[in-house]
């Protein structure tokens, strides 16, 4: 059941200072440990968002991910068929090796009628459509406050629906829209899922961007029901940038490194927006860098002999904060 109690319709703009005040308590604070080798005990998988690869198909999405040394991918459903074909998304998985991670559910703005005009059954149709191609997470966004009953009874029926089908419904977080000087709470019960008793939730850090969250600490709060990441970055502005993670302004790399160090076991999904990126060429190399920042911030590249949550490898005190750029 929803906990929320801001059921009004606007709220003051706060989200740029609120971000301000964030990146500056993490310049002034060495979170991160540059001298300790950081590894959970449970495996975290690397995936690649089909929404990062343009143009977004299913056959470029698993060729991608396998050339560049993905563990995975995930498949949003859009109009394309192909994204819902479970013959081609299989067999595209048995051909490069690698597993359907995820299936992001077709609960953006501008895809309302896809897979069923019933928000609830367009969830139970992904979520039977994650089963079948092996895939054991469907990621979804909370409802817009004029969808109704849905959205009044989102909380329980994601829950309902989970049980049903045995797939994790893993809710993101979102952010308000602006006009001026407010904040339009679109999203039902509410933009953030701290506010709300969720079983399980994928973290985005370009939406936590925009919103003026601390990731970190949202990260810290929801870790118990954290199954799902969305790797990217942003830079503050009120935009939803999905930038390649380290050259934003957000503490990605202090949070996959909490999350290592304190033995999460979810998995993390590349989304970053090369839709206007110009060359394919371009386009590999970020999605090569995103792959890269995480295998280091998540200590998967070693030491090799590496198998506690955590290893020294120097004996000196941490430093300040990693170049965003250190890849």
């Amino acid at each position: 059941m929803s906990k929320s109690k801001r059921k009004v319709f606007t709220a003051k703009n706060s989200a740029r200072s609120n971000s301000r005040r964030h990146r500056e308590y993490f310049a002034n604070r060495a979170v991160y440990e540059h001298e300790v080798h950081h590894i959970s005990d449970h495996p975290i998988r690397i995936g690649l968002s089909s929404s990062s690869v343009s143009p977004m198909t299913v056959e470029e999405t698993f060729t991608q991910a396998a050339a560049l040394g993905y563990d995975g991918v995930e498949i949003m459903v859009t109009h394309n068929a192909e994204t819902r074909d479970v013959d081609l998304i299989t067999g595209l998985a048995a051909d490069t090796g690698l597993e359907v991670m995820s299936i992001h559910a077709p609960t953006l703005l501008f895809l309302p009628r896809v897979l069923h005009k019933d928000h609830w059954e367009k969830l139970r149709i992904t979520a039977n459509l994650a089963k079948d191609v092996g895939a054991t997470t469907v990621v979804l966004h909370p409802p817009f406050r004029w969808q109704g009953e849905y959205a009044r009874g989102f909380v329980d029926g994601v829950r309902q629906v989970s049980e049903e089908t045995g797939i994790v419904l893993a809710v993101e977080n979102m952010y308000p829209w602006r006009a001026g000087l407010r904040e339009i709470l679109v999203y039902y019960p509410d933009w953030n899922p701290l506010d709300e008793d969720y079983d399980a939730m994928t973290f985005d850090f370009s939406h936590a961007s925009t919103a003026g969250m601390n990731a970190v600490e949202t990260v810290k709060e929801i870790f118990d029901r954290l199954r799902h990441v969305h790797l990217t970055d942003g830079s503050g502005s009120l935009k939803d940038e999905h930038l390649v993670p380290g050259t934003g302004n957000m503490p990605v790399a202090e949070t996959l490194q909490y999350l290592a160090k304190h033995n999460w076991s979810g998995d993390i999904v590349v989304e970053v927006n090369t839709r206007f990126v110009a060359k394919k060429a371009t386009r590999e190399q970020m999605l090569a860098d995103s792959l890269a920042f995480a295998k280091r911030h998540l200590g998967l590249n070693g030491p090799p002999d590496a198998h506690r949550s955590h290893v020294s490898t120097r004996k000196s005190s941490p430093a300040n904060r990693p170049d965003p750029k250190g890849i």
